[in-house]
């Protein structure tokens, strides 16, 4: 059986789930992190050192790290639509995720969400914030123009390069900043949240996570 640990408002662990949902791969979800503790156990630590969470047992086999865990489950049970046999295709796959996780997460969940909808009102550092917009500006530019000719990130179907583009889209398009036109970000954007996964581990509620610092 599969073991998910995570709480389901982390966006990190939101990919994990919106890859299980797309795999329809039966699971245990482990709530972990944030109000319900446990990954500061020594017996969670001895799994992942850093004690944050997703972290996921499958059989015995313990992974942590998001982008690590999409790899090893579609290799594991997205072959061959998740997980091409040809190693330059799915380069491409593992360049978008390297992307998303080096410069487009880090502009927006780093230098605006967590600036900007995360901080207190009174403690936002304002011109950080506004240095992380126009980063954010920059590569969802580059990513509209990028989405100019095709459905979804590789081609005419989703991959786990989506999934890791398209789960921080959700918070992006629904908190209260400054946005440049996105024409096809936007249309990427509607189609995604067409599908039932992403509906129901992605398009999760935040609120709580307002002006709020701690986990």
């Amino acid at each position: 059986m599969l073991k998910i640990y995570g709480r389901r408002n982390s966006s990190n662990v939101q990919k994990v789930m919106w890859l299980v949902g797309e795999l329809d791969l039966p699971h245990e979800h482990i709530p972990a992190g944030g109000p319900f503790g446990l990954n500061d156990t020594p017996e969670f630590r001895a799994v992942n050192p850093h004690g944050k969470v997703p972290v996921i047992d499958h059989d015995g086999c313990t992974i942590w790290e998001s982008h690590t865990i999409l790899r090893y489950l579609a290799a594991t049970f997205g072959a061959p639509a998740f997980w091409p046999q040809d190693a330059g295709e799915r380069s491409l796959a593992d360049r978008w995720m390297d992307w998303a996780l080096a410069s487009l997460n880090h502009a927006f969940i780093n230098e605006v969400f967590w600036t900007f909808y995360r901080t207190p009102e009174a403690q936002r550092d304002w011109p950080r914030i506004k240095r992380g917009l126009a980063a954010c500006e920059a590569h969802m530019t580059l990513l509209d123009r990028w989405l100019a000719d095709r459905p979804f990130m590789i081609g005419s179907s989703l991959s786990p390069a989506d999934i890791a583009v398209g789960t921080p889209l959700y918070r992006y398009f629904n908190i209260d900043i400054e946005r440049p036109p996105l024409p096809n970000v936007e249309a990427y954007y509607a189609r995604l949240t067409t599908r039932p996964a992403y509906a129901g581990h992605v398009m999760v509620d935040f609120a709580d996570l307002y002006g709020r610092q701690s986990f």
